[in-house]
């Protein structure tokens, strides 16, 4: 199919949107994550099956997503994800209507079959909307826009949220309801908004003119399922990722947790607008950082900020006041550059053949996050959230041995 340079902005444009939705919900998760502990009287560790629905469902989706994509296009593994999102958010609303925590869950897990599906899709067709020497700028600009969603959501959750006090255990019931059924109203509204501009999306993806990306899957492909383990530096590249992102979605997690306990003076709501000046650490450190990479090692620089959290995880279990809202801020801006380095340097010494697939289990590893928030919690729940962010310290001194010395070839 012939696409003319508008159309080709056209579909650069709609993809780039993919970024921030799923970004938008990323940012919403962590305030969801203390909401229904406030309002649903959950403790730490049952709020961690919410990270576990969430992540756990890109384990189960990043395969068939990729599959669809190479039977069919990009653009029908889109239009299912985009499906798979609104459906979730729209789950949403039986579970404020009867307050259910297992109906949240559902909804959730639902919610991120979609999200799993877009980022599997729409990471690699990006690179491929234009010439390939400017991939690495396009995907990178889309990032950024996966960072506003990320710092939009917490704002929008915060105030909608938790701003809505936790009634008291001794509160007249009729005071309990009430406020339920208010922090309900809102956390429907939001997700409800949600669906309708995701449905407006899958309308303008129906009907934009996209190039198609079809890839057949081979018979070599399908026997490389086992090879890519016979690397060294792919198989511990996928365990560090596994425990990378078990860290970045357990620190965002508590991290509305962490601050309120060791500041008494700080709200809920306001916990949640230190999260979203986190997650502009997050992106302030891969923008500042990514020069760094041209001058020191991606592998020496993966190791040094990783050692750095691993020391600040440590500092955070001691710490106290304000001091420790500024550490936690400092993992954020560490953390940044692991993800797409980790991924990097683990499919850098696999060949061609194996490369696709390779990328597909870096993915399925963001089930890391999955498991770590339920850890955390139950840790949290008997010796405070401090505990929890000291087990990260072993998740980044893992991750920094890889950079210092388990992704160097011998």
């Amino acid at each position: 199919m012939k696409i003319s340079p508008i159309q080709l902005r056209i579909a650069i444009t709609l993809v780039t949107f993919l970024f921030f939705l799923w970004g938008l919900s990323y940012g919403l998760i962590d305030v969801m994550n203390k909401n229904l502990q406030n309002h649903l009287h959950i403790t730490q560790h049952e709020s961690g099956y919410l990270q576990m629905a969430y992540f756990g469902a890109y384990f189960i989706i990043a395969l068939p997503a990729g599959f669809i994509a190479q039977k069919f296009s990009y653009k029908i593994g889109i239009l299912m994800g985009l499906a798979l999102y609104a459906i979730g958010c729209l789950l949403i609303i039986p579970a404020t209507n009867s307050a259910n925590f297992a109906l949240f869950l559902f909804a959730f897990f639902i919610l991120a079959c979609g999200l799993g599906t877009l980022e599997t899709n729409a990471n690699s067709y990006i690179t491929k909307l234009g010439d390939s020497k400017n991939s690495s700028f396009r995907i990178n600009a889309a990032q950024s826009f996966n960072g506003i969603g990320q710092f939009i959501g917490p704002i929008i959750a915060g105030q909608l949220f938790l701003s809505i006090t936790k009634a008291p255990k001794d509160a007249p019931i009729e005071i309990i309801e009430e406020l339920l059924q208010k922090n309900m109203g809102n956390v429907q509204l939001i997700y409800v908004a949600i669906a309708v501009v995701v449905f407006f999306t899958m309308l303008a993806f129906i009907f934009a003119k996209l190039p198609e990306q079809k890839e057949e899957i081979t018979t070599q492909q399908s026997q490389n399922i086992l090879t890519c383990f016979k690397n060294k530096i792919f198989s511990l590249g996928l365990f560090a990722q596994f425990l990378y992102i078990a860290a970045q979605v357990g620190a965002g997690a508590f991290f509305i947790n962490y601050v309120t306990e060791h500041n008494t003076d700080i709200s809920d709501s306001q916990a949640a607008y230190y999260f979203s000046i986190a997650l502009i650490a997050f992106m302030l450190g891969r923008i500042f950082t990514t020069p760094l990479m041209k001058k020191i090692s991606s592998h020496k620089i993966l190791g040094i900020y990783s050692m750095i959290n691993a020391l600040l995880c440590m500092y955070l279990y001691f710490s106290s006041g304000f001091s420790g809202v500024i550490a936690l801020i400092a993992i954020f801006f560490f953390m940044s550059i692991s993800f797409p380095t980790i991924f990097a340097i683990s499919i850098s010494t696999l060949p061609q053949s194996q490369v696709k697939l390779a990328s597909s289990l870096l993915i399925m590893s963001i089930v890391g996050g999955a498991i770590m928030p339920s850890i955390m919690g139950y840790f949290n729940d008997l010796y405070g959230t401090s505990m929890g962010y000291l087990i990260l310290t072993i998740c980044f001194l893992f991750v920094s041995y890889y950079g210092f010395i388990g992704s160097k070839e011998k």
